[in-house]
């Protein structure tokens, strides 16, 4: 391999002080309590990474992307970067390739919500869909080859490219935010999995710093990751997309580590949706599906907790935002065009404010 010209270096120098300036610039993300009737006896944490400069849990995982491809010698000065997403991950990645003067390109769903792609465009980068979500890998991995570009490909390197020891990543984070509360070191973190890179981080970082703490794994319909898991199957697939937009996945991602993973829950979309919904409403401003879904997860994990007569405090996220979902998610029109029943969720969810107990329903 030829020996790399310094103005290379230099480049690479000047893009990483460039991403590393950025998140000098950046406050850690709040912690935020969510009232929850007295009689349960758990607390319930928000981690609220909507507030990051891209509005999401993903610029974090952006922000150790470009830094593994700029250490790695992969990215150079002009490279097209481009990214199969199903769309928060290309808002952030569009702006660290905007910050370093980079064309960016996402390869995405036909179906990714129109907010996510005025987002990704306002941040200079392109949109390049596809009919079928189990097309973007193929079709990125082409058009970074025809552009002479580099394919970042967040659903294999999420899971390596953060560093799980510290570094100040979420999980670091988290249990520092806690170090004052009733319960220090939570009984449970619950997250859903999009490339499976959170829930390494944070499992692996539990481990490492030898915490009690255990890691459930909320999946929505749809997704490999739960049969995977459950039957051991890396090659688990579904075939399906995730109406759940940034997790659920038709396979199982390479990113995603099923050994730091101690449960997971399936939750039907409706539930996730609903919780959404009832989220937004305790939160006082709209949040995303996701979060919906993460929160559903937990409030199963604190009920099982209830009844068990456990006490302590869970944390989960919240991924993003509910505005990039105004056409979808917060649309009845959409719920009904879905065939998605969130009543009998709604009805659940208004008997634990009443009574403390999360009765899920039988549909």
């Amino acid at each position: 391999m030829p020996v790399q010209p310094a103005a290379h270096r230099a480049w690479i120098d000047e893009a990483v002080r460039r991403v590393e300036a950025d998140s000098n610039r950046s406050a850690d993300t709040h912690l935020h309590v969510v009232p929850l009737p007295e009689q349960v006896g758990v607390s319930l944490y928000l981690k609220d990474e909507s507030v990051h400069p891209t509005g999401s849990l993903k610029h974090r995982l952006a922000r150790s992307l470009f830094l593994y491809a700029l250490c790695n010698g992969w990215l150079h000065r002009g490279s097209t970067v481009v990214e199969a997403s199903s769309g928060s991950t290309a808002v952030s990645e569009a702006y660290f390739a905007r910050l370093l003067g980079l064309p960016f390109v996402a390869v995405m769903p036909r179906s990714t919500s129109p907010q996510k792609c005025a987002l990704i465009e306002w941040h200079g980068g392109r949109c390049h869909f596809v009919d079928r979500p189990s097309e973007v890998y193929d079709e990125a991995r082409r058009l970074a080859a025809e552009l002479g570009g580099h394919y970042m490909d967040q659903f294999t390197y999420a899971e390596r490219a953060t560093d799980w020891r510290g570094n100040n990543n979420i999980a670091e984070s988290v249990f520092g935010q806690l170090a004052r509360e009733p319960h220090p070191v939570p009984a449970w973190v619950v997250v859903s999995a999009g490339t499976g890179g959170t829930a390494a981080t944070i499992g692996r970082y539990v481990r490492y710093r030898r915490h009690p703490t255990r890691v459930l794994v909320a999946d929505p319909e749809n997704s490999a990751f739960y049969d995977g898991w459950q039957d051991d199957d890396p090659d688990a697939t579904t075939g399906l997309p995730s109406r759940i937009e940034g997790i659920g996945r038709p396979r199982v991602e390479p990113s995603f580590v099923p050994g730091v993973v101690d449960d997971m829950l399936r939750v039907p979309d409706a539930a996730s949706i609903a919780t959404m919904r009832w989220t937004s409403g305790r939160m006082g401003r709209p949040v995303g599906g996701s979060t919906g879904t993460n929160v559903w997860a937990s409030l199963v994990t604190i009920d099982r907790m209830r009844a068990a007569g456990e006490h302590g405090s869970v944390v989960t996220l919240l991924c993003d935002g509910g505005e990039r979902y105004a056409s979808t998610y917060y649309s009845d029109a959409w719920i009904a065009e879905q065939g998605l029943d969130l009543a009998p969720y709604a009805a659940a969810l208004a008997d634990f404010e009443a009574t403390g107990v999360l009765s899920p329903p039988e549909v």
